[in-house]
């Protein structure tokens, strides 16, 4: 007789979720639970053809093969969980329970992996490093000091006294979990005794107490790659913390910020400048020298130049961190009105003045359109 539809089975459309395929698993697992349907014997194929839609739902490769081929996709692999009609041995129920049920009662995740037998990572540790433009432009290479907990040097990070060495826990043989049964439930919660540990020191090491680690301050170099930026991190893999029983150790995340610079301001790739220049130059034009971050450089003022003009010079911006391309540096001129004049220059200004106000020419262009931009607008509101 032809397999129902596995979707159809757990009661789920084509498109559920993963966590819709284990919500609708474990209410049918429930429902058609042998052990709840003693006097049904047609619940144990029931709950059989549960099992085998939700080990085939559940996998990622196993579903796709289905969706695309049907039942054909997956024959080969149907049924290897290992579920018979009698009891509910490695591949049954019981390991099904762990991985799906044990999320809610306290069991270990994985099938059958003991926890007290793993080894836990260490955890990843952060540093917020503040850099000046030019490190950061050019990169370079710092020494930061970073506190985090270290494998106890005395004991190699086993916890227990030299010459001497962890033993299994009693209480639980080493799984780190002991089982409880209520009713047709068994609940695995952790063992008292170890603590999750699967182990008990009892010579704990004088230096870290029995816990492996020690907290400590190491110098750790960093290696700046030229043109990072606020916002980026580079990551030391192994540089965070030691983990426990042995784990791997963590990560270190260093997070660049990149320091207000007292004359350059940076936009991704290219940096910007004020510069400002006097009243003469800027009517007569000049040559003026413009620092850069390779040192300085002649830039040439046009006659005429009004304030607020951009000059843009290229390939003197910041190379890109991830490609070679090299930005450039906009330096905006500010034209400076003089200060503190005396009187002679004052009237020799007023003299100027007056001479730009005969002959007919307009030396002021912007401001004659602007005038008369305004008598324009003053004449419309008389309409």
């Amino acid at each position: 007789m032809a397999k129902r539809d596995y979707y159809e089975t757990l009661g789920i459309s084509r498109n559920a979720t993963e966590a819709e395929i284990k919500k609708a698993y474990r209410r049918l697992a429930m429902k058609y639970h042998p052990d709840r349907n003693k006097d049904d014997t047609g619940a144990a194929d029931k709950f059989k053809e549960v099992k085998e839609a939700y080990d085939i739902l559940s996998d990622d490769r196993k579903r796709a093969a289905y969706d695309q081929f049907g039942q054909a996709g997956v024959d080969a692999g149907a049924g290897a969980g290992g579920f018979g009609t009698g009891g509910f041995g490695p591949g049954g129920f019981g390991d099904i329970f762990d991985t799906v049920f044990g999320d809610i009662f306290g069991g270990v995740s994985g099938r059958g992996a003991p926890r007290g037998q793993r080894v836990f990572r260490g955890a990843d540790l952060r540093y917020d490093l503040d850099l000046k433009l030019e490190d950061a432009v050019a990169g370079t290479t710092i020494k930061i000091r970073v506190p985090k907990l270290v494998a106890c040097d005395e004991c190699h990070g086993s916890g227990a006294k030299q010459g001497s060495s962890p033993v299994s826990c009693p209480t639980c043989g080493g799984r780190g979990q002991v089982r409880m049964q209520q009713g047709m439930f068994s609940i695995q919660q952790t063992c008292p005794q170890c603590r999750g540990n699967g182990r008990i020191i009892k010579e704990p090491c004088y230096a870290c107490h029995g816990q492996g680690r020690v907290r400590d301050t190491r110098t750790i170099s960093v290696k700046i790659p030229p043109g990072v930026d606020t916002g980026d991190r580079i990551r030391l893999a192994g540089e965070g913390e030691a983990g426990e029983n042995g784990g791997p150790p963590g990560d270190l995340y260093v997070h660049i910020n990149v320091l207000d610079h007292p004359i350059f301001m940076r936009d991704g790739t290219n940096l910007h400048c004020d510069v400002p220049i006097g009243f003469v130059t800027a009517v007569l034009g000049g040559e003026l020298e413009i620092p850069t971050l390779d040192g300085r450089v002649k830039l040439k003022i046009p006659p005429e130049t009004q304030s607020g003009r951009l000059f843009r010079l290229r390939g003197k911006g910041v190379r890109s961190v991830r490609t070679s391309s090299k930005g450039d540096l906009l330096c905006r001129v500010v034209v400076e009105t003089p200060v503190n004049l005396t009187r002679e220059q004052k009237e020799l200004l007023r003299e100027f003045d007056r001479s730009l106000n005969t002959g007919g020419r307009k030396h002021n262009p912007q401001a004659s359109s602007w005038l008369d931009g305004v008598k324009k607008f003053f004449d419309d509101m008389r309409r």
